[in-house]
């Protein structure tokens, strides 16, 4: 059975409440932390952070966070418990929608996701495993940057590369897809972390 809010409320509060967090920005994902971004003058260092009392099943971040980054591409925000080494708490792509579930056939490589909200090619996507009796297709990696192409209504398919051919999927399978909105920087720049909402849609 699913859990209440009110218990939501109560999980994600102890999360946030956990000492000293201090959000980090990546690009690529990991489950460890790794991909860390690194440099640039003034250096790029992570900040302290703090959440709002969860609320509706949903935790948020309290305010705004604004890094220097040197040149590179942002793709994911973590979080840490220090400001340096530390224990990491895990990450979520930046700028992203709400999580959609999603189904994927191997014969014809589509994946069909209701209301996923993309609209245009080579729009950022990734993917996650449900951990719940569905497995994400062979051909898919979870926490991979894709590209969607073939957009129609619910469907659409992906590519490894901007403009690239669709990926072959071997097995059907299923999981969350997620847009996202990497931030490319040419050269030194602040990239600012407006909001992270934990708990909505699957996350």
């Amino acid at each position: 059975m699913p859990f209440t809010d009110a218990v939501k409320n109560t999980m994600l509060d102890a999360f946030g409440s956990l000492a000293t967090p201090h959000a980090s920005l990546h690009t690529a994902y990991s489950s460890t932390g790794t991909n860390e971004v690194t440099g640039g003058s003034p250096a790029y260092a992570r900040q302290p952070c703090a959440w709002s009392a969860a609320s509706g099943g949903v935790l948020s971040l309290a305010g705004l966070e604004t890094f220097d980054v040197p040149a590179g591409t942002v793709m994911f925000v973590g979080q840490f418990s220090a400001v340096s080494a530390g224990t990491f708490r895990g990450m979520w792509p930046v700028k992203a929608s709400a999580p959609t579930a999603f189904y994927a056939i191997a014969s014809t490589d589509i994946i069909n996701s209701d209301a996923h909200g993309f609209t245009a090619t080579d729009e950022s996507v990734v993917f996650w495993d449900t951990g719940a009796g569905n497995v994400l297709p062979t051909g898919i990696t979870e926490g991979t940057r894709y590209f969607v192409r073939d957009i129609s209504g619910d469907t659409f398919k992906i590519a490894a590369t901007a403009g690239g051919a669709a990926i072959d999927l071997t097995t059907d399978g299923g999981g969350y897809a997620q847009r996202f909105v990497p931030e490319v920087f040419a050269g030194q720049g602040l990239y600012e972390v407006t909001d992270i909402d934990i708990g909505a849609a699957g996350a």
